[in-house]
C-alpha cells in the first residue's frame, strides 16, 4: 500500500483494491470513507449509466461558456445588438433580442450534448459486460464506497495504435472528488495494461474538462497532441480534443 496525503491509500497500481480517504474539501475535516475498487458486475449497470449520465451532464454551462467565447459568435451577439439598437432607437429591444438568442442557443447546446450522452448509453455503455469484459485487452472497474457505485473506468484496445490501451469512461461522483478515488482507477487501467504486456495506456479528453486533465497529469499521463473534433459543429464551437498517453513501465 502507497500512503498520500489527506489520510488516504490506495491499493497497488493497476489490481482492485481499496482506499480510506477524509470526506470534504481539501483543509476540510470530514467524514472517514472507505472505498474500493474492483471489476464490474451486472448489478451495477444501471448505477453505472447513471453515473456517467450525471457527470457528463454537469460540462453543459463550461461547454455554453466556451462557445461563447468564439469570435463569430460574440460578432454575431454584437452585430444584432447594435443593428437593432439602430433601427428601433430603443435598448429594450436589442437587450431582449439578444437574451433570446443566448437562451436559445443554451436550449441548442444543452440539446446535443444530451444527444452525445444518449448515444453513448446505446453504444458502448447499452451493454457494458459484452462490450468491456468479454475480450482480451478490455475491462471495466467499478469504485465502491458506502455500498455505492462512486466511480467507474474502463479500457479496451486502442484504435489507432497496436499495443495500446484506451483509457475510457472515468467518472466520480460529485461528492467524491478530491479523495483520490480517480487516481486509484487509473491505477486499475495502468496495472492491467502492464500485466497485458502493452506499452501505453491512452486516452481522450474535451477541452472543457479541465479537472480531469489536471488529474491525469499528476497521474503520469502526457499531452501528445490537440486536435479539433472533425465535425461542422466541431469547427464552429471550436471542440478541442486533447490526446494523452502514459507510457507503461514493463514488468519485472
Amino acid at each position: 500500500m502507497s500512503n498520500g496525503s489527506g489520510r488516504h491509500h490506495v491499493g497497488a497500481p493497476g489490481a482492485p483494491g481499496s482506499g480510506v480517504a477524509e470526506r470534504g474539501r481539501p483543509g476540510r475535516t470530514g467524514a472517514m470513507v472507505d472505498y474500493r475498487v474492483r471489476e464490474y458486475r451486472d448489478e451495477d449497470y444501471e448505477a453505472v449509466r447513471e453515473l456517467f449520465a450525471t457527470g457528463m451532464s454537469e460540462y453543459v454551462p463550461a461547454l455554453c461558456v466556451h462557445v461563447l467565447k468564439q469570435p463569430w459568435v460574440i460578432l454575431v451577439l454584437a452585430c444584432t445588438f447594435c443593428v437593432l439598437l439602430t433601427s428601433s432607437k430603443s435598448l429594450l429591444l436589442p437587450i431582449l433580442a439578444v437574451t433570446l438568442l443566448l437562451a436559445t442557443g443554451r436550449q441548442l447546446l444543452g440539446y446535443f450534448w444530451t444527444m452525445y450522452i444518449e448515444h453513448c448509453l446505446k453504444g458502448d455503455l447499452l451493454d457494458i459486460r459484452t462490450t468491456y469484459m468479454g475480450s482480451k485487452g478490455s475491462c471495466f472497474w467499478v469504485a465502491e464506497a458506502d455500498e455505492c457505485v462512486v466511480g467507474t473506468v474502463a479500457t479496451r484496445p486502442s484504435d489507432e495504435e497496436e499495443g495500446e490501451l484506451m483509457l475510457k469512461r472515468m467518472s466520480v461522483r460529485k461528492d467524491y472528488r478530491g479523495l483520490g478515488v480517480a487516481k486509484a482507477l487509473c491505477q486499475a487501467v495502468i496495472g492491467f495494461a502492464q500485466r497485458q504486456g502493452c506499452r501505453a495506456v491512452v486516452l481522450n479528453t474535451l477541452m472543457v474538462q479541465d479537472e480531469a486533465r489536471l488529474m491525469y497529469e499528476r497521474v503520469g499521463f502526457q499531452k501528445y497532441r490537440d486536435e479539433v473534433l472533425p465535425t461542422i459543429y466541431g469547427r464552429l464551437a471550436n471542440v478541442t480534443i486533447s490526446k494523452y498517453r502514459y507510457g507503461v513501465p514493463r514488468r519485472s
